[in-house]
């Protein structure tokens, strides 16, 4: 699907393209072009197209660098919930096997519930409720003697990595380019297509050609940043393997 929606992108964008060239050449009289200097043109038209690519690899950078920062917060937490589990084997019957369920219902509802509702920028108030029940079980076991201290200790310990992965990765989901870099990739974006219509080439052909060449370069740029721009959404993201590993071992 991905592959399809960036197919028709591109295509529409140099039907634009090369159509508005078509337009521009119709209206504007051809001793205009002529008039214009080459060197001079490509004096302006270099400094534009460099601010266009800083700016696209400034942003396939940030959300990059989001999706592999969402796939480690998403593997600490995991970690954290087989953390707890492993540790509440060394406690008493009825608060091992409290803490225990809790977090195999907690990795359960992530993987099942959860991670759809992501891709919407939504959390599960399931999974919030039952990461919650898991905390407060913790807090609710009452150490006898020094070891059961330090185990308590460890316990809480991660029990507050947990939760603190738990919001960074809910914060996660709504992270993505800024607005401000994305009206700058759009306007340096038509004006590094719209400035080679300034060019005066003899064949209209070989004018299209190198117009619509300008524009697929462009429109990839700006598809493949839309792709990747949330960690939790559309087919390149983050994904509950994590989850499932960990479900598989508890």
């Amino acid at each position: 699907m991905t592959y399809l929606l960036g197919l028709l992108f591109v295509l529409l964008a140099v039907v634009v393209a090369v159509g508005g060239l078509l337009l521009v050449r119709r209206l504007v009289p051809s001793t205009f072009f002529k008039s214009l200097q080459s060197n001079a043109s490509l004096t302006v038209y270099q400094p534009i197209a460099l601010v266009y690519g800083v700016t696209v690899a400034f942003a396939i950078l940030l959300v990059w660098g989001e999706l592999n920062e969402a796939e480690a917060t998403t593997q600490q937490e995991a970690t954290n919930v087989e953390a707890i589990y492993r540790l509440a084997q060394q406690l008493p019957e009825s608060d091992r096997d409290r803490i225990q369920e809790f977090s195999r219902l907690y990795v359960q509802i992530v993987i099942d519930e959860e991670w759809p509702m992501m891709a919407n920028g939504q959390a599960s108030s399931h999974a919030q409720n039952t990461v919650e029940e898991l905390l407060g079980s913790i807090q609710e076991y009452e150490p006898q003697t020094t070891a059961e201290s330090a185990l308590y200790s460890q316990m809480l310990a991660q029990g507050d990595d947990l939760y603190d992965n738990r919001e960074l990765r809910l914060l996660e989901t709504k992270e993505g380019v800024p607005t401000f870099v994305w009206v700058v990739l759009g306007i340096s974006g038509i004006l590094v297509v719209a400035f080679t219509y300034l060019f005066d080439l003899e064949s209209p052909r070989v004018h299209a050609f190198r117009v619509a060449a300008v524009t697929v370069a462009v429109a990839l740029s700006l598809y493949t940043v839309s792709v990747v721009e949330y960690p939790f959404a559309g087919d390149v993201q983050v994904g509950p393997e994590a989850f499932e590993m960990v479900q598989g071992r508890l």
